[in-house]
C-alpha cells in the first residue's frame, strides 16, 4: 500500500500488481488503517484511491479466500468481524475518489462504490462476478450498484457477471468521467483540488448529508436536510460567505 500528500490531497495506491491488487487480509488490515489515520490528518482534504498498473482491485484474493478464507472475516477496524463491518475503511469526513486504472471487479468493484465518486482511465473495466465465484457479497454491492446504475441494470450486472467497460461504464452512469489513461491521476487531482477549494465546514456537511441520504428514503432523505440546514441557519455567520465570482 502507497501513499503520498501533496497540496492537501492524498493518492492511496493499492500496490500488489503481481496479483492485480487482490485483496489479502494483510492488505485489508493495512488500508483499513491507512485511511484512518489519512482521515485523522489536518493537512488532507481528499483522498484519491488508485491500484498499481494493470489494475485497481480485482477483489478478494481468490487463492487465501480457498484456503483460510481469512479475508472474508476482516472488517473495517481490520479485526475479525463480530458485528459485520461493511466498508473497507472506515468512515472518514473527507471525500474519496476512486481514480479506476483498470479492472475493478467484484470485491474490488465494491471497493469503488464504496468511494464518493470515480473517474476512470480508458482501460478500466467494471464487472460484479459474485455469482460467477460463487460467494455472496458482503461490501455493499447490492445497495451500492443499483443506486449508482438503477436497480434493473444492476441486477442484470450482478446475476450474469458481464463485463462494463469504461465507456459503458460511464453511460449507465456508474463513473463520472473517462479520460486517457496517462492523464487518470491528473483529472483526479484536479477535481480534489477544486473540493479542496470550498469551505471545509459546508463541505463536510454536504458529504455527510449525502451518504447518509445515500441510504435512507426520500422522504428521510427531506428530514436529514432540514435538519442539517436548521443547525446551519442557527449558526450562520455572514461574513464566512464567498462571492464565487471572487476566485
Amino acid at each position: 500500500m502507497l501513499a503520498e500528500v501533496d497540496d492537501r490531497v492524498a493518492v492511496v495506491t493499492l500496490n500488489r500488481p503481481e496479483a492485480r491488487n487482490a485483496l489479502s487480509s494483510a492488505m485489508l488490515v493495512d488500508f483499513a488503517r491507512l485511511m484512518r489515520d489519512l482521515g485523522d490528518d489536518a493537512d488532507v482534504d481528499v483522498v484519491i484511491v488508485t491500484g498499481a498498473d494493470p489494475a485497481f482491485c480485482a477483489g478478494l484474493d481468490l487463492k487465501e479466500l480457498g484456503t483460510s478464507g481469512q479475508n472474508l472475516s476482516i472488517g473495517e477496524t481490520g479485526a475479525p468481524i463480530s458485528q459485520h463491518n461493511r466498508n473497507f475503511w472506515p468512515t472518514i469526513d473527507k471525500p474519496v475518489i476512486g481514480a479506476v486504472n483498470g479492472a475493478a471487479m467484484t470485491g474490488g468493484l465494491e471497493l469503488a462504490l464504496q468511494c464518493d465518486f470515480l473517474v476512470a482511465s480508458e482501460r478500466a473495466r467494471f464487472a460484479d462476478t459474485h455469482a460467477r465465484v460463487g460467494v455472496v457479497p458482503g461490501g455493499g454491492m447490492s445497495t451500492l450498484l443499483p443506486a449508482r446504475v438503477g436497480y434493473a441494470k444492476a441486477m442484470e450486472l450482478s446475476l450474469t457477471g458481464r463485463v462494463l467497460d469504461a465507456q459503458q461504464a460511464f453511460a449507465l452512469g456508474l463513473v463520472n468521467d473517462v479520460v486517457a489513461h496517462d492523464e487518470l491521476l491528473d483529472c483526479a487531482k484536479r477535481i480534489a483540488q477544486e473540493i479542496a477549494a470550498t469551505d471545509p465546514t459546508a463541505r463536510r456537511t454536504i458529504l455527510r448529508l449525502y451518504r447518509r441520504n445515500a441510504m435512507t428514503t426520500p422522504g428521510d432523505a427531506w428530514d436529514n436536510e432540514t435538519e442539517d440546514f436548521v443547525a446551519f441557519r442557527e449558526s450562520f455567520d455572514p461574513s464566512r460567505v464567498r462571492d464565487p465570482r471572487a476566485r
